[in-house]
């Protein structure tokens, strides 16, 4: 297995409940796992994430929910579409819904449809998928 050079670890408050949320709503591959750490290794196309129970072990000060509070993850996603029909069937409210966005990287605009959704404990997801590129006016 490949390791990517920066993989995210986020503390969960309940594995099980996050593995229901990224594995069988989101379509997260779990590459490895040690259930006595209650730690998962999980994968999304070519995305990484590591998701572990809150064990005091990384602490740096108390958790409230939400969770990651000032920061977003995003995924570059092959059809959002289905990641979002996914998470109606299972009830998950969008954080803000699927929209056309244009970001502009030097004299390029790059397009992508895009959503925000929060995992069980507030970590704020963007799940973006590429539409194109234009230039910028």
């Amino acid at each position: 297995m490949h390791f990517n050079a920066l993989v995210p670890e986020l503390s969960v408050s309940n594995l099980t409940r996050s593995r229901a949320f990224y594995v069988d709503t989101l379509g997260f591959k779990v590459e490895y796992e040690r259930p006595a750490n209650k730690f998962m290794y999980l994968s999304f196309q070519d995305a990484q994430l590591m998701i572990e129970e809150t064990n005091g072990h990384w602490a740096t000060g108390e958790l409230e929910h939400p969770y990651g509070r000032g920061i977003n993850f995003q995924f570059h996603a092959d059809d959002v579409n289905a990641l979002v029909k996914s998470l109606e069937a299972n009830d998950v409210p969008l954080f803000r819904p699927v929209k056309e966005s244009w970001y502009r990287g030097g004299d390029t605009l790059y397009g992508v449809k895009e959503f925000l959704v929060q995992d069980p404990d507030g970590y704020l997801l963007r799940f973006a998928q590429e539409i194109g590129s234009k230039p910028a006016n």
